[in-house]
């Protein structure tokens, strides 16, 4: 795909359209949106990318896998919608509301006083040794920080910086319990905190700052 074309369906953000500050205004939350199989499609793409990780093909198979892939990305193509009207990030029915980009994560509970969240990181976030990567963590903290900054300002907010303390490996392919709060509001700065554990045991923590975003703010 060009550049060109790619400026056909990815459509900013302005001043006019409703949406704030670079984020739906109104997220348009549905199950529908991508159709009954767009959940099934993500986890299927999610364990390739965990194959690949894994995986040394012969030249023979790598240049079949990659041929496959032309076929496939060219299928997509004819599909490609701009970032406002994507499933992607909307479907709540949906593992991180079917975004790929995110660790698969389930909520269990939310609202003013915080979020829960069930995460399982999988084969593709191998950092090494058998173990979560740490950039996969500050990827999960960092999403569901701004969820909790969302829920108690009812507002949109931004990341102005994430600190993840690495107390215990993280293991894959395992259930593990990730919880954000803001524990300071001053004004518009959001300080959250957050935790993650394997059962009892403490793998991570999070310091972090958020600033909810002014109307239009990008």
């Amino acid at each position: 795909m060009t550049e060109t074309s790619k400026h056909e369906w990815d459509i900013p953000a302005t001043d006019d359209s409703p949406h704030e500050g670079g984020f739906r205004a109104d997220l348009a939350i549905t199950t529908e949106r991508g159709g009954p199989s767009y959940g099934a499609m993500i986890e299927q793409v999610r364990a390739f990318m965990g194959k690949v990780r894994y995986a040394s093909p012969t030249p023979e198979l790598a240049d079949e896998v990659i041929e496959d892939l032309r076929k496939l990305n060219a299928k997509l193509d004819t599909m490609l919608v701009d970032e406002w009207t994507s499933p992607s990030g909307t479907r709540i029915d949906l593992p991180s509301r079917g975004n790929i980009t995110l660790p698969p994560y389930v909520i269990t509970t939310g609202g003013p006083d915080g979020v829960e969240a069930e995460v399982t990181f999988g084969d593709f976030h191998l950092g090494g040794n058998g173990v979560t990567h740490g950039g996969h963590v500050a990827v999960a903290f960092d999403d569901l920080g701004g969820m909790a900054s969302a829920l108690k300002t009812g507002g949109v907010a931004r990341t102005a910086y994430l600190t993840v303390n690495y107390r215990s490996l993280t293991p894959l392919n395992k259930p593990l319990t990730i919880r954000t709060w803001v524990d300071v509001q001053d004004d518009r700065k959001l300080y959250v905190k957050g935790t993650l554990h394997d059962g009892d045991r403490l793998c991570a923590d999070l310091d972090s700052l958020f600033i909810k975003l002014k109307p239009g703010q990008p």
